[in-house]
């Protein structure tokens, strides 16, 4: 950190944010000192909002207009991997795994398109809720489940089992985020695909997505972030190499409050969505060509 600043909290308080010279440095963030990917801390922010999920303009509301970039950005990318589908429901035959899935935001509208989707979360009450609003519509009772687990309990009992997991917005809150990633290798089918969408550590994020989106417009509740475990797209992509992982694709989200919609950006400073294959035996044995082909591809 430059000489002005000062910590509150954990907090960075930049007080010469203007001055060019002034840039932020982190320190490595010590990821593998947990032995659980849960926060006890965050569980307790989300559990007084659980009965909020469904509340299209309330405090969730920028994860519902979320879905109109990231379902598409999930759904597309997995099209174009996959040499067939059917039309009205292009992920039909994908297994997913949904994880902390909260009230089910996302799970719905990817079992909607036709994929057998698993929504987990740590916290009762939001599967809870995921599971009264799921009951409301007869083709999603058959596509979605839905189970009250952390992702480690998950790796128990389904070792290679998803072809595609999705942790959207859930990056930022976990515990250990280097065993969060490792658990989503092991449930991952060889050549399966990990969806990430978080949000960046940068000094714009900390203003915008803190300052300015908790206590200036109140877009989302004041302490639901800690800009700590904010964590860089450089820094996430070295952790998800580092084990077995390929990133594919890493683009800049942007969220427009006048509007209350999202766009796609080539500015990963504050938020961001990421995609990586989970390498093959063959990559695995020969870490040393993946660059190559990443390169060339």
């Amino acid at each position: 950190m430059c000489g002005n600043e000062e910590h509150s909290g954990g907090i960075p308080l930049l007080h010469n944010s203007l001055n060019p010279l002034c840039s932020l440095s982190f320190a490595e963030q010590p990821y593998s000192t947990s032995h659980t990917t849960v926060d006890s801390k965050e569980i307790k922010k989300f559990q007084l909002l659980a009965h909020k999920w469904w509340d299209e303009q309330g405090e969730y509301a920028a994860l519902h207009s979320m879905n109109d970039i990231r379902v598409p950005f999930i759904r597309d990318t997995v099209l174009n991997i996959r040499n067939d589908h059917q039309l009205g429901s292009p992920l039909s035959g994908m297994k997913i795994l949904d994880v902390g899935c909260g009230g089910g935001l996302l799970t719905e509208p990817l079992g909607r398109l036709g994929a057998s989707v698993t929504g987990i979360d740590p916290l009762e009450d939001n599967v809870r809720i995921a599971e009264q609003h799921k009951s409301y519509d007869p083709i999603l009772a058959k596509r979605i489940q839905y189970k009250s687990c952390t992702l480690e309990d998950i790796v128990e009992e389904a070792s290679e089992t998803f072809d595609v997991v999705v942790a959207s917005e859930v990056v930022e809150h976990v515990a250990d985020v280097e065993m969060f990633i490792r658990c989503c290798g092991e449930v991952l089918k060889p050549e399966g695909s990990l969806f990430i969408t978080t949000i960046n550590k940068s000094q714009l994020s900390y203003y915008l997505g803190i300052v300015v989106a908790e206590t200036i417009l109140g877009i989302v509740p004041a302490g639901t972030h800690d800009w700590e475990k904010f964590i860089a797209p450089e820094e996430l992509e070295r952790l998800l190499e580092s084990n077995g992982f390929l990133v594919k694709t890493v683009k800049g989200m942007l969220y427009n409050p006048l509007f209350r919609s999202w766009n796609w950006t080539g500015n990963t400073s504050i938020n961001y969505a990421l995609h990586a294959v989970k390498s093959s035996v063959q990559e695995e044995l020969e870490p040393k060509e993946a660059p190559l082909k990443t390169e060339d591809a």
